[in-house]
């Protein structure tokens, strides 16, 4: 460790080439104008906050113009079941529920029912734990699954502990007193986990591999509900209640099971355009395509359904005094995604209810100061066909059985540490397994020849755009570039200028293109082209040479001295909060923030295409950590981008956002403040060597510092290696990738790079072009 302490503190400068570098000395432009064959660029300020504005600006439209388009009729359950992640764990076939404890003692007594702690089976070696309410005398008047809020417990919604009346202040007690039997599951609460809310602790790996925590949680109920099912007549009705985060589930579960023959929605029920403002555990990828609170409620149609507003839960996570999210710091320094439950107004969630397809059944709208009033779930009964008989006698407090109340404590502790880790471990089960799902992908593509391969390849590259990362119809057809520009910077050999071209209505491109002096911009000679991708909280000017931003080693301006065009785009991972926002907004359409950085790519790579000193077959693509993320991600997409390469960025993806072990966590993003950085179902779909798999067979390279903290060596090699294997022994194409190991941090190296690019973009290679 000391050692590699030295390397770094003491020899940095030298590993990074710094010691021996001239860096190019640039200066500002004599005057600015533009670009032959451009318009005058006239925009004062930020262009990058400007940029990042628009964008903002263009998905709360099109999150208005899909809540405005709504008909009330949307998805599918099976895509709602999709979306979610259920069909990748199957319950058991035969489930039953299991008692704990002294089976012969119940945790607890109430007026005419027992109180047990049960868990049972959900799926795979995940168990479902509550508290199961058990009329003492004759067959259950009904059965019911009531679900609690998470930041509550089942002792909490049945009254154990409280030190109150459960018949005042718990409705499943309430229920049980009526002569009904009630299972109440336990939800993750919202405490905290590794610095993290425990529910985004879950959520993160598990969206990483197709799954989401709200998704785990229903299967837990479902499995619930099929133990009810196997000790229960036909004939007997099941309905579902919650409120809060048991609303939603309650209301999710309804509509993908229809046994339950009707169902309670409180606290939860309203319109969901602000989904992105919401915690990150209820980030649901292309919720509001097909699946808002109206079009999930038309598909529990025409059951009856009872919609309780007026009392939601309050969470708030990174708030400020006045309890609003907080959005606008370093996340790094607080991880954790900034967000709230939402708490809609009574007319918003009557007119949310009335776009419900009720295809004749029953839905009210009830509202009322608490979470759930007596006469809802008698309503609810009453629509089932279920008389509830009035109840005589006094009201008795429901207590743990011979134990002081305040000993509750521990058993709820103790549950939900066994809960969270049991999930935690799924997760992770899921992402070893993940490798043979990935290979299961695979299974049609052919290596016969190039042909074969290409053509076997453009579907799993089809669905790539399409499920990960997402097409938003509005970015597919592109306007003219209308290109503005303006002289930026010269040195002795490049000049400079910035470049802005239209997208969209208030989505623009951005960037610098910088090219060599001895270049007539007129047209004749014609010059490759590589576009120079800065990482996280980047600008285009840190790739040109600005000073303080020495891992970058000014390569796109070093290119240009060597002969190559280049463009240094603005891509919009910059603003800390602000632009991780974006990439909520963006999945609620089922999108990602690649969803536009692709179109805008598209557009700079068709315009610079168009330039008369440029060789439209020859445009390259080189990114620098987050940039060498774009590098995995663009280029496949992008067919003007003819090699890429990945340079600090390239590992096992995959393991680097889902792994949770503790050996893994110095490298993972599973606790770090990166939040947005997680691509639903990736784990299941492409990882790096499959993202190379869609670029080749163009060239793909990888640039590597063994003191790069992205990853250790070897993940970085094993991933590798498969991409080795592909172009080489599979293809027989092994001179049009390589990987350049060199001795330093997270940092552009350009030698191996630079060589890669002359001889692949066929450009010669000037006398002592090399970084030193």
């Amino acid at each position: 460790m000391k050692k590699v302490l030295f390397l770094l503190l003491v020899l940095g400068p030298q590993l990074m080439g710094q010691g021996e570098r001239t860096w190019p000395v640039l200066a500002p432009a004599k005057d600015a104008k533009p670009l032959p064959g451009t318009e005058s660029l006239d925009w004062e300020g930020d262009l990058a906050t400007r940029m990042i504005d628009g964008i903002d600006a263009f998905l709360d439209r099109e999150i208005a113009s899909v809540m405005q388009s709504r008909t009330g009729a949307g998805g599918t359950g099976e895509e709602l079941a999709r979306k979610l992640g259920l069909p990748l764990d199957a319950r058991p076939r035969e489930n039953r529920l299991k008692f704990e404890g002294l089976v012969w003692e119940p945790y607890a007594r109430g007026p005419g029912f027992s109180v047990y702690q049960v868990r049972w089976r959900a799926f795979g070696n995940v168990d479902g734990v509550g508290l199961l309410l058990q009329p003492d005398q004759g067959e259950p008047l009904a059965d019911v699954i009531a679900i609690h809020e998470a930041a509550g417990s089942p002792e909490h919604l049945v009254g154990i502990g409280s030190g109150k009346s459960a018949l005042k202040g718990s409705y499943a007690a309430r229920m049980a007193s009526h002569g009904c039997r009630v299972l109440v599951p336990s939800l993750i609460d919202r405490g905290q986990t590794h610095k993290l809310p425990t529910r985004e602790w879950l959520h993160r790996p598990a969206w990483e591999l197709g799954r989401t925590l709200a998704g785990y949680e229903v299967q837990i109920i479902l499995a619930g509900l099929d133990c009810l099912e196997q000790s229960a007549p036909r004939e007997r009705k099941t309905v579902v209640i919650g409120w809060g985060e048991g609303g939603r589930l309650a209301l999710y579960a309804a509509a993908l099971d229809e046994r339950f023959d009707g169902a309670l929605v409180s606290g939860y029920f309203g319109p969901r355009a602000a989904v992105w403002n919401e915690t990150a555990d209820r980030n649901v990828f292309g919720l509001l395509c097909g699946h808002s609170d109206a079009e999930i409620a038309s598909l529990i149609a025409p059951r009856p359904l009872v919609i309780g507003a007026g009392c939601y839960p309050t969470h708030v996570i990174r708030a400020d005094s006045h309890g609003v999210p907080q959005r606008l710091g370093r996340a790094a320094s607080r991880p954790g995604k900034p967000g709230r439950l939402l708490s809609p107004h009574l007319a918003e969630v009557q007119v949310e209810a009335e776009k419900i397809d009720r295809q004749g059944g029953f839905v009210e709208v009830v509202s009322s100061g608490i979470p759930v009033e007596d006469q809802w779930w008698k309503k609810l009964l009453a629509q089932v066909k279920v008389e509830v008989p009035a109840r005589e006698g006094p009201a008795q407090e429901v207590l743990r059985a011979n134990k002081p109340r305040g000993v509750i404590t521990t058993p709820i502790l103790d549950r939900q540490a066994e809960q969270v880790a049991e999930i935690e471990r799924h997760n992770q089960w899921a992402l070893t397994d993940s490798a043979r799902v990935r290979a299961e992908l695979f299974k049609g593509v052919s290596y016969e020849s190039l042909g074969q391969y290409e053509g076997s390849i453009a579907p799993l590259r089809e669905r790539f755009s399409r499920e990960v990362i997402g097409e938003l119809a509005s970015l597919q057809d592109l306007p003219p570039p209308n290109a503005k520009s303006r002289a930026f910077q010269e040195g002795p050999k490049t000049l400079s200028y910035e470049v802005v071209l239209d997208v969209h209505e208030s989505v623009f491109a951005y960037g610098i293109l910088t090219v060599p002096k001895d270049l007539d911009l007129n047209g004749g000679e014609k010059r490759p082209v590589v576009v120079c991708q800065h990482g996280l909280e980047g600008r285009p000017q840190d790739t040109v040479g600005e000073p303080g931003h020495h891992y970058y080693k000014a390569f796109a301006t070093r290119l240009a001295e060597a002969g190559f065009v280049t463009f240094s785009p603005q891509n919009i991972y910059i603003g800390h909060d602000r632009f991780r926002i974006l990439q909520f907004k963006a999945n609620a359409l089922a999108g990602t923030l690649f969803s536009i950085m692709i179109p805008q790519h598209r557009q700079i790579t068709d315009w610079l295409a168009s330039l008369r000193f440029v060789d439209p077959e020859r445009i390259g693509f080189y990114g620098l950590s987050y940039g060498g993320k774009s590098a995995m991600r663009i280029p496949p997409l992008v067919d003007r981008y003819c090699l890429s390469i990945c340079s600090a960025d390239f590992n096992d993806w995959i393991w680097k956002n889902a792994a949770t072990d503790p050996k893994s966590l110095r490298y993972s993003y599973a606790n770090k403040g990166e939040y947005e950085i997680f691509e639903f179902n990736l784990g299941n779909t492409f990882n790096y060597s499959e993202m190379a798999a869609l670029i080749c067979p163009r060239p793909f390279m990888v640039e590597r510092g063994h003191f790069d903290g992205v990853a250790p060596d070897e993940t970085v090699a094993y991933e590798y290696a498969k991409v080795r294997r592909l172009y080489a022994a599979k293809l027989g194409i092994g001179d049009r990738t390589e990987i350049e190991w060199f001795v330093g941090p997270h940092t552009i190296n350009g030698v191996g790079t630079f060589a890669f690019l002359h001889k692949h973009l066929g450009w010669p290679e000037p006398a002592g072009n090399q970084a030193r």
